[in-house]
């Protein structure tokens, strides 16, 4: 093993058997796959039976029943609003929904009094249903046949196909895939910047503890930083790897012990979607989905197992690699450049200013991954490993990915270089405040 080598393996076997690795490498999995199983399980396992007295002045309720649902239940008393609510806190009722006279000739204002507040859901649902029946009522008083109505709707849902340079069709969903295309983006953020920070910690903690004197006596100081970058960057990929891992194996685990009822579920939901706009005031009700069930988050999942996983994956390997030694080697260089942490505050804007300058571009490029800005900030080293992991999922051209990665390898080279001209000189400086004007000096020394 060569001199390199043994730095690597020392950067690499430090960092592995710390504690706080070992945590951070089984719990970030965990939260990811239990964070999934929330998003999907938490709105629909709420199991209160809600029984709500509907006091209808206007009896255009009463005509047409709302329908029930298997925790949500209607019932219609002969009763008046006063004389509901004084025995409403004693009875079995968990609601009062009541429907003003006034109702019929201005805009309807319902009131739910309830005991305790309502989920989101069975409010909503509440809502929808209403809307439906003064809806149909107002159609019928002006001797429109609801049905009619019902059967000229169409439930469309457009699917974008995107046209690639060969000739091959891929659907995409951008509002969906825009979510994954910014979580990848904030990863890649994260591990630049974390890991970025872990080398400029350990060159400092070597240079104030003296302990570089010894260490460069036997290796060259550029050898040394290409170690101590090399060395972090395997931590890096090895956590990456036990978190993928992990949270495939976790997130499979859960969709088939918690989410098959849910997905089940929401099948069923989108066929007996379809029947109601066709058959309007005429659908079977009794038989439709509880409310709650998270349509949103099952569209989300469904939209990742049709991306390119494996391309994705790939492609945020090389760019959280390619991105973290172009920046890493920065982070060496301010770390041999200063002797305490506080001296780093006026080199470290300069540097992150184009990791957050990548991350505020995702924002606009999520919804329009096509633009200029879009393009360039993807081509551009400092932004690349940002900007194209929130475009990949949109699809991209192979060449423009290429492109990136041969600009994001030029970036990285020419970033070492300049970091290994300021690393030799800054790690044996000791007591001396160092300039942007010295830190240029040290650039242009030659040998």
């Amino acid at each position: 093993m060569g001199k390199i080598g043994i730095i690597i393996w020392r950067e690499y076997s430090t960092r592995v058997r710390n504690k706080t690795f070992i945590i951070m490498s089984l719990l970030g999995p965990i939260l990811v796959a239990g964070f999934i199983t929330l998003m999907v399980w938490l709105p629909n396992s709420d199991k209160t039976e809600q029984k709500i007295m509907v006091v209808d002045e206007t009896d255009a309720i009463n005509i047409s029943k709302l329908p029930d649902t298997k925790l949500v239940k209607f019932y219609y008393p002969k009763v008046s609003l006063e004389e509901a609510k004084k025995t409403f806190y004693k009875s079995d009722f968990t609601g009062i929904l009541y429907i003003a006279a006034a109702a019929v000739e201005k805009d309807p204002r319902p009131i739910f009094y309830c005991k305790k507040s309502p989920s989101f859901s069975t409010e909503n649902y509440i809502k929808t249903q209403l809307e439906k029946k003064f809806f149909e009522w107002r159609l019928a008083s002006n001797s429109i046949n609801p049905v009619v109505i019902h059967n000229s709707k169409v439930s469309i849902d457009l699917a974008t196909t995107k046209i690639d340079d060969k000739g091959g069709e891929i659907e995409t969903r951008n509002e969906y895939a825009g979510i994954f295309g910014f979580a990848c983006a904030v990863l890649i953020f994260f591990f630049v910047t974390v890991y970025g920070m872990q080398v400029m910690r350990s060159v400092m903690e070597e240079k104030t503890n003296r302990i570089v004197e010894v260490i460069v006596s036997s290796v060259k100081p550029f050898q040394l930083m290409l170690g101590k970058i090399i060395g972090v960057a395997c931590v890096g990929i090895t956590q990456f790897i036990i978190w993928m891992i992990l949270s495939t194996t976790l997130t499979t685990v859960s969709s088939s012990l918690f989410l098959s009822k849910v997905i089940n579920d929401t099948e069923t939901m989108e066929e007996q979607k379809e029947v109601v706009y066709k058959q309007g005031s005429n659908a079977n009700f009794q038989e439709m989905q509880k409310p709650g069930t998270t349509v949103e988050a099952m569209e989300v999942i469904k939209t990742m197992i049709s991306l390119d996983v494996k391309e994705i994956l790939l492609a945020f390997f090389f760019y959280f690699l390619g991105g973290y030694l172009l920046y890493s080697a920065l982070f060496a260089a301010i770390g041999s450049a200063v002797d305490a942490e506080a001296d780093t505050q006026q080199f470290m804007l300069p540097i992150m200013l184009p990791l957050i300058a990548g991350y505020m571009m995702t924002i606009g490029i999520v919804q329009n991954p096509e633009s200029n800005t879009a393009f360039w900030g993807s081509m551009i080293p400092f932004t690349s490993p940002i900007v194209m992991m929130a475009r990949l999922p949109f699809g991209v051209p192979a060449w423009q990915i290429w492109l990136s990665l041969s600009l994001l390898v030029a970036g990285f080279l020419f970033t070492t270089w300049l970091a290994g001209k300021i690393y030799r000189t800054g790690i044996l400086m000791y007591g001396k405040k160092i300039s942007w004007k010295e830190l240029g000096k040290w650039i242009m020394y030659k040998g």
